[in-house]
């Protein structure tokens, strides 16, 4: 208090005489006031090696100093009622309310965290101020990092203007392109870091609200809108669009995708709160899913490199768990005290487990909170490789996929599927038993899953050159104009097999069952199938394998099965236990695996009955119901088949009628629209034609052909080339020569076709408009009675119903809306042909004969 006293009374001004034995004080005070004395004073203090101030701001502290031990020091302690009494302004009186347990433990995270930046190296000046000190705290109670002062007389340069900016190492924002300057050992390390996430959060809000397209509409704002009217829980990101605005984000993603869903998926629902305020009543959270990435990988593919980044799988989807729910957020009861414990987050590595109570500090017992537990969706798939992408003598390659929230129940079995995810090693204690505890198993913990059915997207993003079946506007108008070809039909048959010569009946028959006809559903409750199934029976060698072959490479989907090798589980569906979860689950076979495709079945007289029974209803209904260990359902199978069989003994007897030759009974029969017998028959000239094209086929096709031709052609090159150009023309000469060798037996180009026959099968859909009913009507009543007469195998509706969908098939062959009586006319040539050609040779001239009516224009 004394103290205080005396700095007031130093504080009054002049009105306090210097005390007069402090002689060096009024020795300074003169040198510094100017007095004549003052230079000789202080020249005679520097010969006596007298200590002087060295600074100005010393020098005013002496002069501003006070003695406190002078003879006047205990006036100090006289009685003065105007000064002897506290300020009571700056005292707290009021009862303080004691903090609770979650109060206390935060503002004891707070201490400790300011204790470890003051440890660290914070500088808080001396000289500051209580109310500087309480400004140098941020929102969080926690100290501001500042700069150390330099002396305020050294050094006037400019960086003196920064020096007293405050620092924050947990409040500072960087800029973008210092994101990119990683100061961490890993990227997961910078990133969590948390102004390189705050960071990463802005620049991410600022990509979904500026981002626009040519047009200069903005993109992602008009997804969140739509996203609001669906009450989706996904907004789609194209990740060409954040590759092409913010790259190090895009490589951030890639690299650590698991830290930056976690951001952005709190930036898309702030994003989606700015056009809808009350969202989050609506959805909790908002799951960013990401489109096209650039790489595609096959499951054969993956490695350790791919392990925590996102990766892009294709395959076929065989097995599906049902909805589980999975613990997110877990809370925890204490018995004793009653106290709620958590939230947890809740991993997918090991399970929670708490040892003591907070409140009581008991060990237990603890029971979940299931009103306060957070939970999502959870379900497991197994994606397979794409049976037509497997190597030859591999087994197909299968991973496990895991999805959450609203992507369970997006893809079923049997459906071809493209996944983007994080690729992520998880803890399987029946593999480290076996293997030893080092290995891991994998999954893929699904971001987004897209169905690939090869149509043109939607979107006006496409991603060309990823799928061999895309097609893209400027095709699309090269489909219509070669439609307007007259012969149009005529070079698709001619474009099937190309390899193969003649068996123009059987191209014929592939092409129809390629584009297949339009399937219809009456009121819901019966459906018509609109695939055109195939059976070619004839002699070995004849080619029958190949022309397999061509359509497993030629159709969008196809599944190959040979009959020996082909059980009935094997083609439809079996029933598994599922290791993990213990239940019963459905696998699909061959013929599920094949929805919305093509199923080839070779060697199809080597099944067994009871094998080739079950594909009856899935050759008619299109559908296979199961009912094995306690599941009862049905399976889609919407799929041709075609199928290659050899009579028996291994060579067809013409002299006997169908039912003789081959060992398959009238119902199967009955469920191909078209039967394609084809005999290895002896004829000089068709052998020498058919002995040419073959040795013509093994020139063209010679690997070292097309190097000498390219050979050839550099010699004949100008010389005034350029370097670089004989490699770039060899190249181009190279395909041009391939072109034009394809275009000696293809009139279309194979590439072009598979676009066109996939673009046919999935945008045109053609009407049966004015049609002529009196001429199929009469053509059906033909075919029964010369059906019964000859005594070959029946006629029955299935085969009026086959008409029809072949003449479909050859309006979408013209891309035509509606069927035409050309298309007509010639569908009835092609079941009047694959009827009389299965008959005896006695009753087939006959036949011949009395239809000819309707196959004599239509050759």
């Amino acid at each position: 208090m004394s103290r205080r006293r005396r700095s007031n009374s130093s504080d009054d001004g002049a009105h306090s005489p210097l005390p007069p034995s402090s002689p060096q004080l009024h020795r300074h005070s003169s040198s510094i006031l100017g007095s004549p004395h003052g230079m000789t004073n202080l020249e005679s203090d520097l010969d006596n090696d007298v200590d002087l101030p060295q600074d100005i701001s010393d020098i005013e502290e002496a002069i501003d100093e006070v003695d406190l031990m002078d003879e006047d020091m205990y006036k100090d302690y006289a009685t003065d009622p105007d000064k002897d009494h506290y300020d009571d302004k700056d005292i707290d009186d009021t009862h303080q309310q004691e903090l609770s347990l979650a109060d206390r433990r935060r503002i004891d995270a707070q201490l400790n965290q300011r204790d470890a930046l003051l440890k660290g190296g914070t500088y808080l000046d001396d000289d500051d101020d209580d109310d500087q000190q309480d400004e140098a705290l941020d929102e969080m109670g926690l100290p501001r990092q500042r700069r150390h002062r330099k002396s305020r007389y050294e050094n006037h340069s400019d960086d003196d203007l920064w020096s007293d900016m405050e620092v924050d190492p947990l409040t500072e924002e960087l800029n973008l392109e210092s994101l990119s300057n990683i100061k961490a050992n890993s990227y997961s390390e910078w990133i969590t870091q948390p102004n390189v996430s705050r960071t990463i959060a802005r620049e991410l809000k600022l990509f979904l609200l500026e981002y626009t397209d040519e047009s200069g509409r903005s993109v992602y704002g008009a997804r969140i809108r739509t996203l609001g009217e669906l009450n989706s829980e996904s907004l789609e990101i194209n990740f060409t669009h954040l590759a092409n605005s913010k790259p190090i984000l895009a490589l951030f993603l890639a690299k650590c995708p698991q830290e930056i869903f976690k951001i952005f998926d709190l930036v898309a629902m702030e994003a989606t709160e700015l056009h809808y305020p009350d969202y989050s009543n609506i959805h909790s959270q908002i799951h960013v899913r990401i489109s096209d990435f650039p790489t595609i990988h096959t499951l054969r593919e993956l490695r350790e490199i791919n392990l925590l980044s996102l990766v892009r799988v294709t395959g076929v989807v065989t097995r599906r768990t049902g909805v589980f729910p999975q613990l997110k957020y877990i809370k925890f009861n204490c018995l004793k005290c009653g106290t709620i414990l958590g939230p947890f987050f809740q991993d997918s590595n090991q399970e929670i487990k708490i040892s003591f109570c907070t409140n009581c500090k008991s060990k237990g017992p603890f029971n979940v909170n299931g009103e306060k537990t957070v939970y999502r969706n959870y379900q497991r798939i197994t994606l397979q490789e794409s049976p037509g992408s497997v190597p030859a003598g591999r087994l197909p390659r299968h991973r496990e996929v895991i999805l959450l929230a609203d992507l369970v129940d997006v893809a079923k079995p049997g459906e071809e599927v493209e996944i983007t995810g994080v690729y992520k090693n998880n803890y399987d204690g029946n593999l480290n038993a076996k293997n030893g505890f080092p290995v891991f198993a994998t999954i893929i913990e699904a971001n987004s899953i897209k169905k690939r059915e090869g149509s043109l997207s939607n979107t006006s993003d496409l991603e060309e050159g990823l799928d061999i079946f895309h097609w893209t506007e400027e095709e699309e108008r090269e489909f219509r104009k070669l439609s307007r070809d007259r012969g149009i039909i005529d070079k698709i048959i001619s474009s099937i097999a190309p390899s193969i010569y003649g068996h123009r009946d059987i191209k014929t028959a592939v092409a129809c069952s390629l584009f297949g006809g339009v399937p219809k559903n009456v009121n819901g409750k019966h459906s018509i199938r609109g695939d055109i199934n195939v059976l070619l029976l004839g002699d070995p060698g004849t080619a029958k394998s190949q022309i397999l072959k061509y359509v497993e490479k030629t159709a969008h989907r196809a599944v190959f099965a040979t009959g020996q090798g082909a059980s009935a589980v094997g083609l439809t569906a079996s029933v598994r236990k599922d290791p993990i979860t213990r239940e019963w689950t459905l696998e699909g076979g061959a013929l599920v695996l094949a929805d919305k495709g093509v199923c080839l079945i070779d060697e199809f007289d080597k099944m067994n009955d009871q094998d080739r029974t079950s594909i009856h209803e899935a050759m008619e209904q299109q559908s296979i119901s199961i009912s094995k260990a306690g599941i009862v359902t049905t399976l889609q199978a919407r799929c041709s088949i075609i199928a290659a069989a050899n009579p028996n003994g291994g060579r067809y007897n013409s002299t006997l009628p169908l039912s003789q030759n081959v060992t398959l009974t009238e119902p199967i029969l009955s469920r191909f629209d078209i039967l394609c017998v084809v005999r290895d028959l002896v004829d000089e000239e068709s052998d020498k034609r058919l002995a040419k094209f073959v040795v013509g086929s093994h020139v063209r096709s010679h690997p070292d052909s097309n190097g000498e031709d390219a050979t050839a052609n550099k010699d004949n090159k100008n010389d005034n080339d350029d370097d670089e150009s004989p490699a770039i023309s060899a190249r181009q000469r190279k395909k041009e020569l391939l072109l034009k060798k394809e275009q000696e037996i293809s009139p279309i180009p194979q590439e072009k076709l598979m676009k066109y026959i996939n673009y046919a099968r999935t945008k045109i859909y053609p009407k049966l408009h004015q049609m002529d009913m009196d001429k199929v009507s009469k053509v059906y009543a033909d075919l029964r009675r010369e059906s019964i007469t000859t005594g070959s195998f029946p006629i029955t509706v299935r085969h009026l119903e086959s008409i029809l969908r072949i003449a479909e098939s050859f309006a979408k062959m013209r891309l035509s809306e509606f069927v035409s009586s050309w298309d007509l006319d010639r569908a009835i040539k092609v079941v009047i042909d694959s009827f009389v050609g299965a008959q005896k040779v006695s009753v087939r001239r006959q036949l011949q004969k009395s239809l000819a009516i309707y196959t004599i224009g239509n050759r």
